[in-house]
């Protein structure tokens, strides 16, 4: 942490969880700078005397690193190594009144909503004039776009609508000012979130209008890729498909959490759609955009699930056979509908299940990714890495899926954000490896 002589009235934001969380962190960063202060992120030096946890509240797995997160930092607030230390984010949203009690070295506790009242804590002023206006904390090549914020979904198992409240639309126009200024600090690839991206526009015009949204960001001059995730099946808004088949710029890519794949379990989760009407769905996506990538999300042990629902979940994705996909074990949230049921599933069996379900999956991508030995892609890179130029293709998203390999040559040269054509000469089931055709 800090030492003597280091600067004072440093700032280090600490961010965990999602990607929406790092929004959320970009705008207190970008605040912060607007007012003078020395800002990090996810500093290595720790030479911050001031620190900003922004935590995570999702699922177990996620408190437990938030919790133990923000007791690193209390510890070491107690033995003179930072002289402030506040919370933000879903889990102190959540929790503010038993974090209080529970961790009171921590100067102050801060709701999803109240980045105001955490900059006049830190005596900085709001300055509305930034909305809009974000300093990234990725490499500048992508960046996230967050074009909605709650959810008026009613899954039972999911607390999000308790920590980030109902859905609001970001009004088209400010969300097309935010890309053009994005595009002239460097950014090729926008990555469009929210906790559910098809509701967008219903509470701000009266009517969905991811469409359109969609059309007015890919005619921004120098993007080059628009990427979907947090796509909801029920409702689907099917014209979205025809602009991502027109438009060159937007990838040809989808992610669609669909929770479960048998009808007992869907009706149990609330999630107003079967597993016929979801096949349906994945068909016509499919049918539309020739060549999509379909990203998934499933969750294994929910209350009630027998062994015949799990085994009609693994036919489901044995049958639909999705280019990328996650399993989360079913978490017992505190106020959900789900939470009036037993969590009748033992640990164990959640974890074999997942387990299972991951190792199908795992076969799935392999068959897939060989598929592609031969077959040439427009690459973006990210990184360079153990000899490696590291990037990947329109049908992977940053961190969590596959990435392009191509070796580090002395006649090769490649820079973090450079595009560039490789034809796929190997493959695992995590990876593709290339060789350069065209930068």
């Amino acid at each position: 942490m800090k030492t003597k002589g280091s600067v004072k009235n440093k700032v280090n934001i600490v961010t965990l969880g999602c990607s929406k969380n790092l929004v959320d962190s970009e705008e207190i960063f970008t605040q912060l700078r607007a007012n003078q202060f020395d800002v990090t992120h996810e500093s290595k030096k720790d030479d911050a005397n001031i620190v900003i946890v922004n935590t995570c509240g999702f699922i177990d797995n996620a408190k437990q690193e938030s919790i133990d997160t923000i007791l690193r930092y209390a510890d070491a607030k107690e033995h003179g190594l930072i002289d402030k230390l506040y919370v933000t984010g879903c889990l102190s949203h959540r929790y503010k009144d038993d974090l209080e009690k529970e961790i009171p070295t921590v100067d102050a506790y801060f709701g999803t909503n109240e980045l105001p009242r955490l900059l006049k804590t830190l005596k900085a002023d709001y300055k509305h004039e930034l909305v809009g206006e974000r300093l990234i904390t990725t490499p500048a090549h992508f960046a996230y776009l967050k074009i909605a914020e709650g959810c008026d979904r009613p899954c039972s198992f999911c607390a999000i609508p308790l920590m980030r409240g109902g859905h609001i639309s970001k009004p088209i126009e400010q969300l097309v000012r935010e890309t053009q200024s994005l595009v002239k600090r460097g950014t090729k690839e926008l990555i469009l979130i929210a906790q559910d991206l098809t509701y967008y526009g219903l509470d701000l015009y009266k009517k969905r209008r991811l469409e359109d949204l969609l059309r007015a960001l890919s005619d921004v001059e120098g993007l080059e890729w628009i990427r979907l995730q947090y796509a909801y099946p029920s409702g689907f808004p099917m014209e979205i498909l025809d602009v991502m088949a027109e438009r060159d710029n937007i990838c040809k890519y989808l992610d669609m959490p669909l929770q479960h794949g048998s009808n007992k379990v869907l009706k149990s989760m609330r999630r107003g759609i079967t597993r016929e009407k979801t096949e349906e769905l994945i068909q016509q996506i499919r049918s539309k955009v020739p060549g999509i990538a379909l990203r998934t999300t499933l969750i294994s042990g929910h209350p009630g699930e027998t062994e015949e629902d799990f085994e009609e979940m693994y036919r489901f994705v044995e049958e639909m056979r999705f280019d990328r996909l996650g399993v989360f074990n079913y978490s017992h949230e505190e106020n959900t509908h789900s939470y009036t049921m037993e969590d009748d599933v033992p640990e164990d069996i959640k974890q074999e299940r997942t387990d299972a379900i991951m190792e199908l999956q795992q076969g799935i991508s392999y068959d897939l990714n060989q598929a592609k030995i031969g077959h040439t892609y427009k690459v973006l890179f990210d990184r360079k890495e153990n000899g490696y130029f590291i990037g990947r293709t329109e049908h992977d998203s940053p961190e969590v899926d596959n990435e392009v390999l191509v070796e580090a040559t002395s006649d090769t040269y490649i820079r973090q954000g450079d595009f560039a054509t490789v034809i796929i000469t190997d493959a695992t089931e995590f990876d593709l490896y290339g060789q350069l055709v065209k930068a």
